[in-house]
């Protein structure tokens, strides 16, 4: 039986240019929680990109802000060719620039900025960026505030240099009349997304769920990226008002600490936090917190302020970590998700789980669905017999989301046996982001989802022989199985033997 591990979409492109993962040697890290790192200046190379993977990173995400598509292509390209010699897996995030305000320096030198001077905002995007002008992408900024025209004058309260070709201007509780999903937007996802089959989509300044939904049927028109996960970013106050509604459509949330702290009093930043993190987790769905260790971009180490703000969204719940300019133009990419890795392993061996169960198991009440019992059953039987691992046999990846969702403080192998469609293999399991999805195996798609016991036993042998094979599974260490034999679905306990 052939069997090969998969992440995301785990893509056939990526393994057809030799990211031969079915050996994959090392696939743990010392967190469960997942790190995204934002690949860019300083962090392209093979090489840097291949230490990034060696210590934790789980997601390359791809910032379309800046940079061309060939930029990206080329940086892309160095991560398959980093996962090949590592052997470690990565999923792919592309990131939208959605309704950015941004500010053009064509002349690309720096810009200086003196407190108590002034400042004008124009649309005129042909003139040239000054310290007393800077041209910006939008009409409409003109009509909120006293204007001289449709120039915006203003007062600059710090002074500060403005380096590089491109920057990003958030107007505070504003609307801006622009799409969330931008005609530059669609043209990125139409041709570069399209072109190496993206995991997932970041979808910027989500203000709706209508935008979620606009997306994704965008998305289901693009082939193979109707599977694509849509990760709801909420930077603004019109996305808090509508957490609610974009949580029920989006796959996934990213709190976007940075621009939400302009929109927000700095109090109310950790209260937003706290609630939309725990809305996620009862959602079951994972929730990305990003800005946490910003001293990194120039600094070796992380700030005690830092280290504790990266625990403790841990302890609250999050499964991801999201590194922006830490490894995007920082001097330590490498460094930084090592750092945050360690820390996240820490808050985890003191993650009050079995409080955070009894509460999920409260939030969904009775009568449970038959799914959600069988996955809360081998979570809590995986705690009470202290087992090494969860197996998981699913065929859409539901099962083993739902297991995640509880929160099992050992890692979770899920045994993905896809079902057949026109003679394609379909990949239907997105685990790279949940929080305790360490290991996907994908098995032969020639045997079914609802098999016999005696191929679901020959699955099950190679799924333990893997997760011996990676270190996961020892002698005489206990596992909990979750599989369906033909039409009930059963948790067995199983202690191995030497």
């Amino acid at each position: 039986m052939d069997f090969s591990c998969g992440s995301g979409h785990a893509r056939q492109e990526r393994e057809a240019d030799g990211a031969n993962l079915s050996d994959a040697s090392s696939t743990f890290f010392p967190a469960m929680t997942k790190i995204v790192g934002t690949l860019g200046p300083k962090s392209r190379t093979v090489e840097i990109i291949s230490s990034c993977l060696s210590s934790g990173m789980s997601v390359a995400r791809f910032d379309f802000s800046w940079g061309d598509a060939e930029y990206h292509q080329e940086t892309l390209e160095n991560l398959k060719a980093a996962i090949k010699s590592t052997k470690k897996l990565c999923a792919v995030m592309l990131d939208t620039v959605g309704p950015e305000l941004q500010v053009v320096n064509t002349t690309e030198h720096p810009i200086s900025l003196q407190a108590d001077t002034s400042v004008v905002l124009t649309p005129d995007q042909g003139k040239e960026a000054t310290s007393n002008l800077l041209p910006i992408n939008f009409t409409g900024l003109s009509k909120v505030i006293e204007v001289n025209g449709e120039d915006v004058v203003c007062l600059i309260k710090n002074s500060a240099t403005l380096g590089g070709p491109l920057y990003t201007l958030h107007v505070s509780q504003i609307r801006i009349e622009l799409p969330t999903l931008t005609d530059k937007d669609k043209e990125v996802i139409s041709t570069w997304g399209v072109r190496n089959n993206i995991d997932f989509l970041s979808l910027s300044y989500t203000r709706h769920a209508e935008d979620i939904r606009h997306a994704r049927e965008f998305l289901s028109k693009l082939g193979d990226l109707h599977q694509t996960q849509i990760f709801a970013k909420i930077e603004n106050i019109e996305g808090l008002t509508h957490f609610d509604e974009i949580l029920q459509e989006a796959d996934g949330i990213i709190l976007s600490r940075g621009n939400l702290g302009i929109d927000l009093p700095p109090e109310k930043v950790f209260l937003f936090q706290k609630a939309a993190i725990y809305k996620c987790n009862m959602a079951g769905k994972p929730a990305v917190v990003t800005r946490v260790v910003d001293s990194m971009t120039d600094n070796l180490r992380p700030t005690r302020a830092e280290a504790t703000d990266v625990a403790n969204a841990v302890l609250d719940g999050s499964d991801a970590i999201l590194l922006g300019a830490e490894t995007l133009r920082g001097l330590y990419p490498v460094e930084t998700i090592s750092i945050v890795g360690r820390i996240c392993a820490e808050a985890e061996k003191v993650f009050n789980q079995d409080l955070y169960f009894k509460k999920t198991v409260k939030y969904v009440g009775e009568p449970m669905t038959h799914l959600e019992s069988i996955a809360s059953s081998a979570v809590r039987a995986a705690i009470k017999v202290k087992a090494s691992v969860i197996i998981c046999f699913t065929s859409t990846g539901r099962a083993a989301r739902l297991i995640s969702k509880y929160r099992p403080t050992m890692p979770v192998i899920s045994v993905v046996i896809p079902r057949l469609k026109t003679n394609q293999l379909r990949w239907i399991f997105s685990g790279a982001f949940e929080a305790r999805q360490s290991l996907i195996v994908l098995a032969d798609p020639r045997h079914p989802a609802e098999s016999t016991n005696a191929t679901n036993e020959s699955v099950l042998k190679v799924a333990l022989d893997h997760g011996k094979a990676t270190g996961v599974i020892k002698p005489h260490d206990r596992v909990v199985v979750c599989q369906k034999l033909g039409d009930a679905s059963v948790v067995k306990i199983l202690e191995l033997e030497d």
